[in-house]
């Protein structure tokens, strides 16, 4: 079969929305060079997981590269994701040069490409992610490998965004807590909750893919076998109270679920969010602060942030 290839060359800050947006169009797959994984873990100490030909090949900026098969025509939804790309600077996101391009490619060049930009990459103090078709010994006792396939959808659980939120996870549960993660995608912090002590995670995404690609790696992860995976749009008509409530996703679609999360979490439990940078960092201080939270830790890595807030006592 043939695919057509479309690569949205954009800035650091907005691969994961591009991506979402590709995927949102019929993309079957997508494939995200970021020059700022090469300075973050070409130096990080903790193994190397991009390959020389991409520390190159990419100096600033990143490619989205998302794959179409030949049945969508391709031309017909061009301007649809030209427009929803343009519209990211309005959520406080820069594109960057947001230059589309098109070019057809035979299958066999793309389905496993990915493979060989990922390899076993310690993620924290206690978290290691791997790959399953990498073999892997651990010699610290108190390491827990997190097996992860993202296949064609998903990112590898090394990008900034989600090596915050899971130092955050890492630094916020104690064991025995009930976890709610929103927006799973690749399931990795859910995963993670339960190597980390968590007595019960419930999963929630609005993309059937990601619930799908959520279920098999959790079935890479016997200690996390007993995570429930559902599709929901946020936290809408969930009733479950939580100890912690993380979220890896936009600025604006936390403060949208804030009196949902307010409203879910036990008191004196912790709201987790991730995938915010520097411009909405204030608005989302601001926000929780109007919604009844107190701000206990933030995590850094260069433009990205990671915040906890506390429910206190009503």
């Amino acid at each position: 079969m043939k695919w057509n290839e479309v690569k949205v060359e954009t800035a650091s800050e907005a691969v994961e929305a591009v991506a979402n947006i590709l995927m949102e169009e019929g993309a079957s797959g997508v494939e995200i060079e970021d020059s700022k994984d090469v300075e973050n873990y070409s130096t990080d100490g903790f193994g190397e997981i991009i390959e020389t030909e991409m520390i190159t090949s990419l100096t600033e900026g990143a490619y989205v590269k998302a794959y179409f098969p030949e049945t969508i025509f391709v031309p017909e939804i061009l301007p649809t994701i030209r427009e929803k790309v343009n519209k990211l600077p309005d959520y406080g996101l820069s594109v960057g040069k947001n230059e589309l391009k098109v070019t057809e490619v035979a299958e066999k060049d793309w389905a496993t490409a990915w493979k060989k930009y990922y390899h076993p990459v310690r993620i924290s103090r206690y978290l290691t992610i791997k790959p399953s078709w990498e073999e892997y010994q651990t010699t610290d006792p108190k390491e827990e490998v997190i097996t992860l396939d993202p296949g064609m959808a998903f990112g590898t659980g090394t990008h900034p965004t989600t090596r915050l939120t899971l130092h955050a996870l890492e630094a916020t549960l104690r064991g025995n807590e009930t976890v709610i993660d929103v927006g799973t995608g690749s399931g990795v912090l859910s995963i993670a909750a339960k190597y980390l002590g968590a007595k019960e995670v419930v999963a929630y995404d609005l993309d059937d893919v990601a619930v799908k690609a959520a279920k098999e790696n959790i079935a890479l992860n016997p200690p996390a076998k007993n995570i429930q995976v559902k599709a929901n749009n946020l936290l809408t008509n969930v009733e479950k109270k939580a100890d912690v409530i993380v979220a890896n996703i936009l600025a604006d679609i936390i403060v949208e679920m804030l009196p949902d999360a307010w409203r879910l979490l036990e008191p004196t439990g912790t709201l987790i969010v991730s995938g915010i940078i520097e411009a909405k960092k204030q608005e989302v201080i601001e926000a929780m602060q109007v919604q009844g939270f107190i701000i206990d830790q933030t995590f850094q890595q260069k433009d990205w942030y990671a915040l906890t807030f506390k429910k206190m006592e009503e």
